[in-house]
């Protein structure tokens, strides 16, 4: 038996994982969490076999999280789901120790052979992602400047490059409009860009728009 423990900060996400595992007889979920403090809670008295982790909940998130997750309990492979397909998340998040990414579009059969793979010790990711890894490890000095972003800085950039302001990426993300600020300030310094305009022109060129599950 699988033992699973799903972290998403949406009731209804939890609900359709627990509806697609509950199909599978060999499998089932036994925690739940809605955010990060509650994930790194509840994971170091689990006895679940493999989490499934959403890249994006409020408070502690994203490639932080991860590595927590893998420092308190190592054994626990980490399953990301995420919003994103094809980003820098996924390499990121390998990076960070997770076992495998799956984007939230996947269909159910895939997700049910990501956790057993994953369950069982292997890799789970896409040839794409696998194929970003590879070419990173062999020529580190080509990686382009949103490469050098944290993950919360890459967050945000994407959220500027899709359009939304400060205010709504605050609300979103749970941040003061002044952190938020900050993060942009950064992202602007650390890629040598002078406004959100000059984001949204590097993005459309280096392919990184459109990266979000449902984009056209």
């Amino acid at each position: 038996m699988i033992r699973i423990m799903i972290a998403d900060d949406h009731a209804i996400i939890r609900d359709g994982l627990k509806k697609i595992i509950a199909l599978e007889p060999q499998m089932c979920v036994t925690d739940e969490a809605a955010d990060g403090d509650e994930v790194l809670a509840k994971v170091r008295q689990s006895t679940a076999d493999i989490l499934l982790l959403d890249m994006s909940m409020p408070g502690r998130s994203g490639i932080a999280l991860i590595r927590q997750i893998r420092a308190s309990r190592p054994e626990l492979p980490v399953l990301v789901l995420s919003m994103y397909r094809e980003s820098q998340y996924a390499v990121q998040a390998i990076r960070a120790g997770a076992a495998g990414y799956l984007t939230k579009n996947a269909e159910a059969v895939q997700l049910v052979g990501a956790i057993r793979k994953v369950a069982l010790g292997g890799t789970f990711v896409s040839a794409q992602i696998a194929e970003k890894l590879i070419r990173q490890m062999h020529h580190p000095e080509a990686d382009l400047p949103h490469t050098s972003l944290s993950a919360r800085e890459l967050q945000i950039f994407t959220m500027l490059v899709e359009g939304s302001g400060i205010n709504e990426i605050a609300n979103a993300l749970s941040l003061s409009n002044k952190t938020v600020s900050t993060h942009k300030a950064n992202i602007l310094h650390k890629m040598d860009i002078a406004s959100t305009a000059g984001l949204v022109h590097y993005a459309i060129r280096h392919g990184l728009l459109g990266e979000v599950c449902g984009a056209p």
